[in-house]
């Protein structure tokens, strides 16, 4: 332990270029599609994240889960969900389970290297417990919500009703619009913040997600849009924007941006049905095509010898943990390193370098149909969809917006209809095919068909064949998702009308 003590402070000495461990600024952008950002689409308002993105290292090939909880599991612990049961759709709200607490958190190994540790945002890594909320896993203070959804102004959530809505251990109300007041929270950590220290801030923004609630401002800058939550949505992107540019701009103020490293990523796909868009890309959230993983992203700032293109490597939500902990000047101790699904990158970030991933693996569940896909891997440039891909199967135009019965605010309910529906479909089609729910399943080159448009299995059974073969070693170390029955004793009657900790 003394030997690798020694190396981090050894390496510490040398992250920044005036001799000081830089800062880390994980932004994180919940919901966004591959479209919806201006480096990608010319017609959406994001200046300040363009200009981040062009002035660093845009990711092209940068992964993340289906949904919210798995993505962000995977960035504190660099271990797959699948591994641990959070694979199957999302932490809801009463459901007495959290990421596992015998793994350790990011913050943890950031505040071993001597950082001031704070987050802005969302969480959604369960709350039942103290000991599974941000203040007990390594960040010294947290301003934000336990759940996956509320109201952007009133902080309640919108199924179960109850204030979702903490500073530290204390609950708060508060109506100012989220996207502003996780800004101001930001700003204001950058401007107390002791400069003897490093800092490492996550802000996970509740933007884009659901309900689609935006200032009227932000939504007329899109006069030409027709759809109703499309328009509403795009604002919401540019108010997100202008919060960012808020945020890089205090960094500048206070001396701190050269000597900060900043990464931003989309925790999944766009949601079709809530104005999201991933075009050209296939699907979206909740699907384990590319539409759902392949998130936009960029790193920009200190610790990078090259910058202004793009990068093609390879790179999986689980590699976040390492490579942080990396470019933070420390190093996982070999024994925790071979315990964990990531891989440092950072050497392949900071220089331009091949990746150092081959492989990864998409989702992998036990069950015929969840809601969040069976069964997906790539391993170079083929990737295999094995069994039920998700609810959402078709390439959507960026003003085209699935239409469905089944009601979001109800996040629980939404993901049993999405099943339930595609259930009922399955009972009407005799064989998988183009019409049927499994559309979408096979082999698929992607660096010739990124967009997933041509199912090459039958040309390739080999490839298949050795996929399958990796997929099943994989599910050897699968965990069964537990089912998420409510808990009575969570109802936020019982704190005040709050929701809050303690009941498990």
């Amino acid at each position: 332990m003394t030997r690798f003590l020694c190396l981090g402070v050894l390496l510490l000495a040398f992250v920044s270029v005036n001799g000081t461990p830089r800062n880390i600024i994980f932004i994180a952008a919940d919901d966004l599609g591959w479209n919806d950002v201006g480096f990608h689409n010319e017609d959406m308002i994001t200046p300040n994240i363009d200009k981040l993105a062009k002035l660093g290292v845009i990711l092209n090939s940068s992964y993340v889960q289906p949904v919210c909880t798995p993505s962000r599991h995977s960035w504190m612990t660099g271990v797959y969900p699948f591994k641990v049961g959070l694979q199957r759709a999302a932490l809801f709200a009463q459901t007495a389970q959290c990421s596992p607490l015998d793994l350790t958190f990011l913050p943890q190994r950031l505040q071993k290297l001597g950082y001031a540790t704070h987050m802005v945002g969302k969480w959604h890594l369960g709350m039942c417990n103290w000991n599974c909320t941000p203040t007990y896993r390594g960040f010294d203070s947290f301003l934000g919500y336990y759940n996956g959804m509320e109201d952007y102004y009133n902080k309640t959530n919108l199924n179960l009703n109850g204030i979702d809505f903490h500073d530290g251990e204390k609950p708060l109300q508060d109506t100012t619009y989220s996207t502003y007041l996780y800004a101001q929270r930001a700003q204001k950590i950058i401007e107390d913040h002791d400069k003897s220290k490093p800092l490492f801030l996550y802000l996970p923004f509740q933007a884009v997600h659901d309900p689609i609630q935006v200032p009227q401002r932000f939504e007329d800058m899109y006069p030409n849009i027709q759809t109703d939550v499309r328009r509403k949505y795009c604002g919401m992107v540019s108010a997100l924007d202008e919060a960012i540019g808020n945020v890089t701009d205090t960094l500048r103020k206070n001396n701190m941006f050269d000597e900060s490293l900043i990464i931003f990523t989309a925790d999944n796909g766009g949601w079709v049905t809530q104005g999201g868009n991933n075009y050209p890309l296939r699907g979206g959230k909740v699907t384990v095509f590319e539409g759902g993983t392949r998130g936009a992203a960029f790193v920009v700032g200190s610790g990078l010898e090259k910058s202004g293109y793009t990068y093609d490597g390879m790179i999986h939500a689980v590699d976040w943990h390492p490579t942080i902990v990396a470019a933070a000047g420390g190093e996982l101790p070999k024994s925790e390193y071979d315990s964990i699904d990531g891989v440092n990158q950072w050497e392949a970030l900071s220089t331009g370098g091949e990746s150092k991933r081959t492989e990864f693996v998409y989702n992998l569940d036990n069950a015929l149909m969840p809601p969040t896909g069976h069964a997906a891997i790539r391993v170079g440039k083929y990737k295999l969809i094995d069994g039920y891909p998700g609810p959402f199967r078709t390439w959507y135009l960026p003003d085209q917006v699935e239409t469905e019965e089944c009601n979001p605010s109800d996040e629980r309910g939404y993901y049993e209809c999405l099943q339930k529906r595609d259930a009922a479909k399955l009972k009407d089609t005799e064989k998988k095919g183009l019409e049927g729910i499994w559309a979408g399943e096979g082999l698929y080159d992607l660096s010739v068909d990124p967009n997933e448009r041509n199912d090459i299995s039958r040309l390739h059974p080999d490839v298949v064949k050795e996929l399958k073969k990796k997929l099943n070693e994989y599910r050897k170390s699968l965990v069964r998702p537990k089912p998420q029955i409510p808990v009575p004793a969570s109802n936020p009657d019982n704190y005040g009308g709050y929701w809050m900790p303690g009941w498990c």
